[in-house]
């Protein structure tokens, strides 16, 4: 029994979805990932990137089309990973390494505001017993 139009166009549109969503985790890896690693290390991490992102995409997948992988899912899926990599993957780049950035400089003001009564304690108190 063929699907319905509407049920045809929701699994079409959650499979773009599930290639873009795809695309942004890999820049994020890519982020993390960094760039001097010993070869046997980035296998692992790759082997263990990829097999989070199939359970991701596929529980995404699950809730949206109830897991229905044909052909065609993969083909969108493929399709929108290579537009998001050609038209968008550069500028989320910039802006996860603006992020990035920002939540880094956030933590370590928020660490030297929170140790400076300590520093200040331990100073005064090594001063007393010289």
């Amino acid at each position: 029994m063929p699907l319905q139009l509407n049920v045809q166009f929701d699994i079409v549109m959650y499979s773009l979805v599930a290639g873009v969503l795809t695309g942004i985790l890999f820049d994020v890896y890519r982020i993390v990932r960094g760039v001097k690693i010993p070869k046997v290390i980035i296998v692992i991490e790759d082997l263990l990137f990829w097999s989070l992102c199939t359970l991701v995409i596929f529980t995404f997948l699950l809730y949206t089309n109830y897991a229905f992988l044909g052909t065609y899912v993969y083909i969108f899926i493929f399709i929108a990973l290579a537009l998001y990599f050609k038209l968008l993957s550069h500028f989320v780049v910039i802006m996860e390494n603006t992020i990035g950035k920002i939540i880094c400089k956030i933590f370590r003001v928020g660490i030297k505001n929170f140790s400076y009564p300590f520093r200040v304690i331990l100073k005064k108190m090594g001063n007393k017993n010289r």
